[in-house]
């Protein structure tokens, strides 16, 4: 269990000092997430950058909270540590994990797992029984490590950083954002519940799927809950397959693909019809927002489906190398248009 913060820890929780203030929209993916960390953990190292808000889901959640954890307790040097700590452990878990890689996997450059006997098992016996009929016990590794890893009392009362986690209402079909004062391990679940691999989270009488459902993330909760008009979003999830899926493991992660991007593209839409409505004078006194990409696209093609489950090191740290190289070209490329302007083409991408 993790200790209770200090009194000192949230009284020093205050806002870190930058020259400009950013939010940051942040993907669900699984270990794909390990881009996302490598993103931040050099974002973290401008001292030029604060934050404002994070809006996440799924694995973007588990960053986020990790994150304002690490900014709570030890400052920017603080959130770089809690991270790769943080998803060490995460490899260590994979690691003694049924579904670790076989030899052959090991050895595949997709990193996927589709030659690991255990994984194919698991993988074909869900199509066909539910997590609740496999996992009657609800054994779940990430919450035991969430809450190992991440002081949540501190989480809801620092004030370095507003998060907003989205989830899937099963009932309703709706989004659900929880906010930084009301979250818990079960909120971080509750965003990342794929409902084929675990049984769904229940918050106040309510279940909930994975935030990606109906926002990958929500933009919304940054616009009107955040002061900065920046969004810089880590986009993992491919919105374009040049080929076309012909088997039945690479038809459902294309069909999950498509799902999970499909609100974030609605929302994107929206907010370039109205910002062309604001920079056009009709519209007076709306919020300009600038709009700022991380892409991880054209790297996430080239790997296997299976490998969103693919929790060793070797690929942890793989993604986390490419992730810090593509935000240390956008700092060089776009810093400057912080507050400015918008760096990425919202027709081009989402329409």
């Amino acid at each position: 269990m993790t200790a209770q913060p200090k009194a000192a820890d949230i009284e020093n929780s205050t806002p870190i000092v930058g020259e400009k203030v950013i939010n940051l929209a942040l993907q669900g993916g699984g270990s794909h997430g390990a881009f996302t960390w490598g993103v931040l953990d050099r974002l973290l190292e401008d001292e030029r950058l604060a934050y404002d808000g994070i809006t996440a889901t799924s694995a973007g959640g588990v960053n986020a909270v990790v994150f304002a954890d690490g900014l709570a307790l030890g400052g920017r040097e603080g959130a770089r540590e809690r991270l790769r700590n943080f998803w060490k452990k995460m490899s260590e878990v994979a690691a003694s994990s049924i579904i670790a890689p076989s030899f052959f996997d090991q050895m595949n450059p997709n990193f996927g797992l589709d030659h690991t006997p255990a994984y194919v098992f698991i993988d074909v016996l869900s199509r066909i029984l539910s997590p609740y009929q496999l996992n009657p016990m609800d054994i779940n590794p990430l919450k035991d490590l969430l809450n190992a890893e991440v002081n949540f009392e501190r989480v809801r009362q620092q004030k370095v950083v507003k998060l907003f986690l989205s989830a899937t209402n099963v009932r309703t079909g709706k989004v659900k954002v929880f906010a930084r004062e009301e979250l818990a391990a079960d909120h971080v679940l509750a965003s990342a519940c794929l409902p084929f691999m675990m049984r769904a989270p229940e918050i106040d009488g309510e279940a909930y799927w994975d935030g990606g459902f109906m926002g990958n993330p929500a933009i919304f909760p940054v616009i009107y809950g955040c002061q900065a008009p920046d969004v810089l979003m880590v986009h993992l999830t491919p919105t374009e397959r040049p080929e076309l899926p012909t088997n039945s493991r690479a038809i459902i992660n294309r069909m999950q693909e498509i799902s999970f991007n499909s609100s974030l593209m609605r929302e994107m839409r929206a907010i370039a019809y109205v910002t062309q409505l604001i920079d056009d004078g009709k519209i007076t006194g709306g919020k300009r927002m600038f709009m700022h990409l991380i892409e991880a696209e054209d790297v996430i093609r080239d790997l296997a489906g299976s490998s969103k489950m693919n929790g060793t090191w070797k690929f942890l740290t793989h993604l986390f190398e490419i992730g810090r190289e593509r935000a240390d070209k956008w700092l060089a490329a776009n810093y400057d248009s912080l507050g400015v302007k918008t760096t990425v083409d919202l027709q081009a991408k989402y329409l």
